[in-house]
Parts: structure tokens; sequence; C-alpha cells
């Protein structure tokens, strides 16, 4: 079975390809993976973005939250991802507590950095917006990350969807416009109304990147171990692709095909 624009990729893709495509309305895929045979394997498969998340906690670790996972742990993971990818843009994220001082950020994105990534992840609203400036005014470039923050959890109370109430949204939308004019280069939206990440989209210059987030951001997020099927109970915004693909190729070849066309998410994925 053959997927339409799914070939492996032929050029390095940077943070100017990626906002290239946004510009051009051109949706692009990213997979969050922590491996270098998966991460060449995303690189022949057409993904032009990956994230090395602190998702590995609960994904390759086994804990119950991405609280634990340590610089360390990230470092280790990004320089395995970096030797199996030449191609794709890496995001490596900075752990729980690794931020919370625009100093603290600029040590620990310089290690992320040195260890292979292209950008560093952050989470948070207003509060990030001296750090994105310092990071941004160095070459560090930043994905910012809004909505159900991994991190926040306990403060949350659980996983669960952000941007429902009306001021609330309006929060997010105000502290994504914020981070942007800071200087972050991407915008990950997680867990939030599609209502909300449609107009977060159109308000900010900056690509978006949707999980949980509807299908008129400017890419898509997955875990891979969602793609594959590999997780216990999956999340409502995740889909089996390996099910249906029959092979592992097979399974990111139709995730980005379908990105691509503006078939996944399907409307069960969608917060409202």
């Amino acid at each position: 079975m053959a997927y339409a624009n799914t070939e492996a990729l032929e050029k390095s893709v940077s943070i100017k390809t990626l906002q290239a495509m946004k510009d051009r309305c051109e949706k692009f895929t990213t997979v969050a993976l922590y491996d270098a045979p998966m991460a060449a394997m995303a690189q022949n498969c057409g993904v032009e973005s990956v994230l090395v998340g602190d998702s590995l906690g609960m994904t390759v670790l086994g804990y119950d939250s991405t609280l634990p996972v340590t610089m360390e742990h990230m470092i280790y993971h990004v320089e395995a991802v970096a030797r199996g990818n030449k191609k794709s843009h890496i995001m490596g994220d900075l752990p729980f507590m690794t931020y919370a001082t625009p100093e603290l950020a600029m040590h620990n994105a310089t290690r992320i950095m040195q260890a292979g990534a292209h950008a560093v992840k952050i989470e948070g609203g207003a509060w990030l917006a001296s750090t994105v400036s310092m990071l941004s005014e160095r070459g560090i470039p930043v994905c910012a990350h809004l909505g159900l923050t991994p991190q926040s959890v306990n403060k949350f109370g659980g996983f669960r969807v952000q941007g429902r109430e009306r001021e609330q949204a309006e929060t997010i939308l105000a502290d994504a416009m914020l981070l942007a004019d800071a200087g972050a280069d991407l915008l990950v939206l997680e867990c939030v109304p599609a209502e909300l990440a449609a107009r977060i989209t159109k308000a900010i210059p900056i690509p978006t990147i949707g999980i949980g987030a509807g299908r008129d951001t400017d890419a898509q997020v997955l875990v891979i171990n969602d793609i594959l099927g590999l997780t216990e109970t999956p999340p409502k915004f995740s889909k089996n692709f390996l099910s249906e693909a029959g092979d592992i190729p097979k399974a990111l070849k139709k995730y980005v095909a379908d990105v691509k066309a503006g078939v996944f998410p399907e409307d069960s994925h969608i917060f409202s």
C-alpha cells in the first residue's frame, strides 16, 4: 500500500522549513520518539520533526508521570535520536524544574543542544516570556507548550482538557501571543478545544503543533507508542495506525499522509 507525500526526507528540516510550511498552509508532522532506530525510520517515512519528549518517563521508563525525568535521561535519548536521524528537525524537552529561572534554562538548554537537539521545548505561559527571550537572543530556538502541560499535572489535578472555560481560553490565547512575541519559534497545544486551537493558530505567526487540539493546527504530534498501539489505555486524541497499516514503516507513512490530507485527527479524536 502506498501513501502520497511520504517519501524519505531529502534535505534537512530546520525551523525555517517549518515556518515556510505554515506560510504555505502546508501541514507537517511530528512524532515523539526516543531511540536511534525509530528516529531513522521516521526520517525515512517523511516525518519532518521529531520530539524527544519527557514523555519517555511514562512510555519508556515506567513512571506514572513526567516529573521524575532528569537531564541525564533527556541527554541520553537526544543523543540516540540525533545519531539515528540526520534530516528531521529534532526538539528536546527540558524536564521538570530544569528551567525554573532564565539562567537555569540557559544552562540546561545548552546541554540539550550540545547533545544534538535543534530546539528546546518548555512548558508554561506568560511567566516564561523572559526565558524565551533570553534563549532566542542567544541562538537557541524554542518550542513553547500550552494547554495541558504534563509537568503541571499536580496543579491541574490530573490530565484534564484545558481552555474550556472562557477566561482560561483567553489566558491561553494571550500567553500564546506573548510567547510568540518573545521569540518562540513553535508552539505545542495539548488537549485544548479545537475552536481555541484554531483561534491561536490564526492569531500567531509561528507554527502550532497540536495533540488533542483539533485539525486546524499547522502540525500534529503523536507519541510513537500510541501510533504503534503500545499504550495500554490510549488517550482519546491518539490512533493506532499500525493496526490499519500492517507494519511499522507503513504505519508512520499513513500517519504522515493522513495528517497532510486533513484526515487525522478524526472527529472522535477532537475535544470541544
